[in-house]
């Protein structure tokens, strides 16, 4: 597969949960739902997903589910990372024998490990499959900053692809097509910036906002795609209010709140998560009219 095909609106599915149990019919019906409303393609069993809350055997079950529902009509990147390399190199071989088109794979959280140490993590990994890696720079939450010089070197790797960019700063987008050049995949990691790092030269966006919005995730990128930059902002004024709303708590919680209103799953979650608040509910809910997913 070209990596070309890693762009667009590509959504961080969330895990459905009924009674403690992973929900397989309400997370299949969620993957064809997905596609069929136009999203490129699909990140299982990222931290949207739940994964630090899943047992190795859901996570792999979820990924083996996610692929085998997608049947080949978009990519599918399984989240594959971990704080202890090991586990990572395991997730990763097990997505690629499922039949993953790529992983995602997280800088080490709380470990705090120096680029040297992000190197060889993101080495081993390389080393241990054959399918492309996205890196996943997400320093607010792993508190470690992969530096654009290290993304430069792991960049001559055979499967190192590209980065989702959850920096929060627009600007790296263009320091590292800089550095790796227009061919390093760059996606987006925050839904309200994702139109912002376009403009950067970014590819698309790993969207959490589209569990609940697929249909304008998608033809916002494709609005960008045809050179109508008009018509993505006029998208991009009407998901505003839900970017912010999904997040104004955890941002999986958000979303599961939604797709329970749309008749989807349940909102439930499993600890240390809970599930939104009623004041989030209210503005959830508000967002989801006002972007024209829900009626009022």
């Amino acid at each position: 597969m070209s990596n070309a095909r890693f762009k667009g609106s590509m959504t961080a599915l969330v895990t459905p949960f009924k009674g403690g149990k992973f929900d397989e019919a309400a997370f299949r019906g969620l993957v064809d739902w997905q596609i069929t409303e136009g999203t490129h393609g699909l990140v299982p069993v990222g931290t949207t997903g739940e994964s630090p809350t899943l047992s190795h055997e859901e996570h792999k079950h979820v990924v083996e589910v996610c692929v085998a529902e997608a049947k080949g009509r978009v990519p599918v990147i399984a989240g594959a990372g971990s704080n202890n390399t090991l586990e990572a190199v395991e997730l990763a071989i097990h997505a690629e024998k499922a039949g993953a088109d790529a992983v995602l794979i997280v800088t080490p959280y709380y470990n705090k490990p120096n680029q040297e140490g992000m190197y060889r993590h993101f080495k081993a990994i390389n080393d241990a499959i054959g399918i492309p890696i996205i890196m996943y720079n997400i320093p607010p939450r792993s508190v470690v900053d992969l530096s654009v010089d290290t993304m430069k070197r792991l960049f001559e790797l055979k499967n190192i692809a590209g980065v989702k960019d959850a920096t929060g700063n627009v600007a790296r987008i263009s320091l590292q097509r800089h550095a790796m050049g227009p061919d390093f995949i760059q996606l987006s990691g925050d839904d309200i910036t994702a139109l912002s790092c376009l403009a950067a030269g970014a590819h698309g966006c790993i969207s959490v906002v589209s569990n609940v919005a697929p249909r304008p995730c998608a033809d916002l990128m494709n609005a960008w795609f045809k050179n109508d930059t008009l018509g993505a902002l006029a998208i991009q004024d009407r998901l505003v209010p839900l970017h912010a709303g999904v997040f104004t708590e955890a941002g999986v919680t958000g979303a599961k709140f939604g797709l329970s209103l749309l008749g989807r799953m349940t909102e439930e979650v499993r600890l240390p998560l809970v599930p939104s608040t009623e004041p989030t509910k209210a503005i959830i809910r508000a967002a989801m009219v006002h972007a024209g997913v829900l009626k009022a």
